[in-house]
C-alpha cells in the first residue's frame, strides 16, 4: 500500500491530500530516508513524522485491507514507539 494512502487509512492523518502535503515538504520518512507519496510501505517498516514540536515514529504491524478503518482499530495496523 502507498504510503499516502496508508496514512490516511490507519487515521495518522485525516485526509490523504494533508498527508501528500506532508510527503512532499519533506517531514515523513520509511526506515530514515524521506520518501516520495508513491513509495510502498511494508510490515516491519518504521514510519518517522517530524512535527514542529518534535518526531513521532510508528512501526508498521498490519496493512488494512479497506480504504478507511475506525480509530479502534489503529492498533492493529501501527504501533507508536519511542
Amino acid at each position: 500500500m502507498r504510503i499516502d494512502k496508508f496514512l490516511n487509512s490507519v487515521n495518522i492523518t485525516k485526509r490523504r491530500s494533508v498527508a501528500q502535503d506532508m510527503i512532499a515538504n519533506g517531514v515523513v520518512s520509511i526506515n530514515g530516508k524521506v520518501v516520495k507519496p508513491s513509495k510502498d510501505v511494508s510490515v516491519g517498516d518504521v514510519i518517522g513524522i517530524a512535527y514542529l514540536n518534535g518526531e513521532k515514529k510508528y512501526s508498521v504491524v498490519g496493512i488494512p485491507s479497506v480504504k478507511s478503518t475506525p480509530k479502534s482499530e489503529q492498533d492493529k495496523y501501527v504501533k507508536e514507539i519511542e
